[in-house]
């Protein structure tokens, strides 16, 4: 389960960088539940459905996708709590200690404990198009992507400090250099992340330091 420490630091960075693409974000009116939609239905791409010709899951772009999801829904509830980071992370701690295994869709209650991925994905994307975002859900799907509860921190803020790092060395302006000594930014953010301890509570600091470090200085 997420601890209190890591809710606050994902809900506080994503603040943040809504905050850089918008300062009044808050009141913009960006569609991030259907954001969340597509996102589910790529992961279901990206697992493979069809029947009728031969797919191979791709996991980790599954993995990304549920990351991605997760900013989307992240904003999608500060904004329900009308910017209230604690508010925000009680509320979620709440649902993922109530285990709950259930949802009621379109008057017809789904146990997702007993459902597989796929089912439990397309259940994801209704609920969003309903404008609406269950947590409990989003994280049996996480599971079931073969992630835990600390892979889809370390995961989050390593995309969410690396958006933020890019931002400030000039990536909107087309200055950003995103092959270091031959190797691209997300290459090195993995070497950054597999060295650092997730416990650690200034855990974001530490990743934007490390990219900093290993950056080419002008």
């Amino acid at each position: 389960m997420l601890s209190t420490t890591q809710l606050n630091t994902m809900l506080t960075l994503q603040d943040g960088m809504n905050r850089k693409v918008n300062p009044q974000w808050l009141s913009a009116n960006y569609a991030y539940l259907r954001a969340a939609m597509i996102e589910s239905v790529e992961g279901i791409e990206h697992h493979g459905w069809k029947w009728w010709k031969a797919q191979h899951k791709d996991l980790p772009q599954l993995q990304m996708e549920l990351v991605d999801i997760w900013h989307f829904a992240l904003s999608s509830i500060i904004i329900q709590f009308e910017g209230d980071i604690e508010q925000s992370s009680s509320t979620i701690a709440q649902q993922l200690a109530s285990n709950t295994s259930s949802v009621t869709f379109d008057g017809k209650d789904y146990d997702f404990t007993r459902l597989d991925i796929l089912v439990n994905l397309q259940l994801m994307a209704g609920l969003c198009a309903a404008n609406r975002f269950d947590v409990p859900l989003f994280i049996k799907i996480v599971e079931q992507a073969e992630m835990n509860a600390d892979e889809l921190y370390r995961q989050y803020v390593g995309k969410n400090v690396l958006n933020f790092f890019r931002q400030d060395n000039g990536y909107k302006e087309g200055s950003y250099l995103k092959l270091w000594n031959g190797r691209e930014d997300n290459e090195h953010l993995v070497d950054v992340l597999n060295a650092l301890d997730i416990a650690l509570p200034d855990y974001s600091d530490q990743v934007y330091q490390g990219l900093q470090q290993r950056y080419p200085s002008n």
